[in-house]
């Protein structure tokens, strides 16, 4: 598989679980050790996920365009995106996202994940 089309894969899994308000699912798209830095304090793994995910606002969605793509090893791959959060009461928030995607089994899984505004 290509590095674009895994990334595509990876982070349209990531938007439809943000899209749904699924907090658990999102979660499920990180390795269990995972890095993540929102525009909150960050945490590491899966519960810090959830629970960030867990405290937005329902009706967020997340559109993402990749910008760029690396590969790190054999079976790590760095993305750049650039992700507009929307919401239903204030306006879109505009955000660059860089990931660390690492195959994990058979599955490619968000190892670090970093967001800042633009």
């Amino acid at each position: 598989m290509k590095m674009l089309d895994t990334l595509t894969e990876v982070l349209d899994a990531w938007k439809s679980a943000v899209d749904a308000h699924d907090p658990e699912r999102v979660a499920e798209q990180f390795t269990e050790d995972a890095i993540f830095q929102g525009l909150h304090p960050y945490s590491v793994g899966r519960d810090g996920v959830a629970a960030y995910y867990g405290s937005q606002p329902r009706g967020m969605t997340a559109d993402y365009r990749i910008v760029e793509t690396r590969r790190l090893a054999e079976d790590v791959l760095l993305g750049h995106a650039d992700v507009d959060f929307g919401f239903t009461d204030r306006p879109t928030l505009p955000v660059h996202l860089s990931v660390v995607v690492r195959r994990d089994g058979d599955r490619w899984l968000i190892a670090h994940y970093q967001v800042s505004r633009l």
